[in-house]
């Protein structure tokens, strides 16, 4: 091997310049390989680190309190940057991480005034979550479904909420319980008890 070529399994420094990344990373849905080389080396430091987790949500280390009130209620987990962070990485390893990247680009799209903004938004969110050619699309009923066409001839902010309304009570039934029992919540849990008693 050359000086000049790389190992394919040496990981290249980050920088700016995100190779192949896809044109619709405001939601951090990109599936891209800059993506997958910072989830291999998640997956590899075998730990759950918050700072780790690609594209998450800026936030503060989480308290022992915060964390221990996460199993208290999912509102507590859902309002919470940490709390959402830690459960969109459990949600990644039931194949379902694409509930909590509508939820998230929802609460975004609500935020948003500017008309066009909201125009191209609501677009980028029917085709990533709601078309059925997307490969990340949610499940919906076929109510829902035809709520948002009809409300996509003239989206607004509000266009998704019934839909976000919906997954969030898909993750709340059938997802939560199981984050609560999974590993990464009892490591997470042990490791800021434990990092407490220590300071």
């Amino acid at each position: 091997m050359s000086r000049h070529e790389t190992s394919p399994t040496t990981v290249q420094p980050a920088s700016n310049h995100r190779p192949n990344a896809c044109c619709f990373c405001w939601c951090c849905c990109c599936s891209c390989s800059w993506n997958e080389d910072r989830e291999r080396a998640w997956r590899a430091s075998r730990e759950t680190k918050l700072e780790t987790i690609p594209n998450c949500e800026a936030c503060a280390k989480p308290t022992p309190e915060e964390v221990r009130g996460w199993a208290q209620s999912f509102d507590k987990l859902m309002k919470s940057p940490a709390g959402r962070n830690v459960f969109r990485e459990f949600l990644r390893t039931e194949y379902s991480e694409e509930n909590m990247l509508f939820w998230l680009a929802c609460e975004e799209l609500k935020n948003e005034c500017n008309k066009h903004t909201i125009d191209e938004k609501a677009r980028m969110i029917y085709e990533d979550y709601i078309s059925i050619l997307s490969p990340k699309e949610v499940s919906l009923d076929s109510r829902v479904r035809e709520v948002i066409n009809r409300k996509m001839q003239e989206p607004s902010s509000h266009t998704f909420d019934d839909a976000q309304l919906q997954i969030y009570t898909l993750m709340h039934r059938d997802s939560y319980p199981r984050f609560l029992n999974s590993a990464i919540y009892k490591s997470l849990l042990q490791s800021v008890s434990r990092s407490s008693s220590e300071s």
